[in-house]
């Protein structure tokens, strides 16, 4: 699917905000059906997780403390009628050691975020057969 380039965003959440959900409530307020988001900052005791084939679900890491957030990259589309954020992170510890994963839930210390919104068509996420909401595939044209 093509898109343009529509509005853009970058704002601070506020201290002790759960950041996916703040992000959700964001774009949807904002009418954002597809888009970007980029983010820095840091996470108190967030979970991050990996999604395992073999179960079929996302396996939860929860990390206790705060951790500086390092990087966070994903992206917007529509699931269940609302818009929805599927966002990957890489999070530093105290010693600088890195965790990474996505994204299910993290108490915002300090956020800065980027939404860029696409413009052309709405991606929507569907349940597959693997136990992932994913968009239809686009075959090469």
């Amino acid at each position: 699917m093509e898109f343009s380039i529509g509005r853009s965003f970058l704002f601070r959440v506020p201290e002790g905000e759960e950041l996916l959900g703040f992000i959700n409530r964001f774009a949807e307020a904002k009418g954002i059906k597809t888009g970007t988001v980029n983010a820095i900052g840091s996470l108190k005791n967030p979970k991050i997780g990996y999604f395992d084939e073999d179960a079929g679900e996302y396996k939860v890491i929860e990390l206790p403390g705060t951790y500086e957030l390092v990087s966070l990259m994903g992206n917007i589309s529509i699931k269940g009628s609302k818009p929805f954020a599927h966002i990957h992170v890489a999070l530093g510890d105290s010693e600088g050691k890195l965790w990474g994963g996505h994204l299910s839930e993290g108490e915002v210390f300090v956020a800065e975020v980027f939404i860029q919104e696409l413009l052309g068509g709405t991606l929507e996420r569907k349940e597959r057969e693997n136990g992932l909401s994913l968009w239809d595939e686009e075959p090469l044209e």
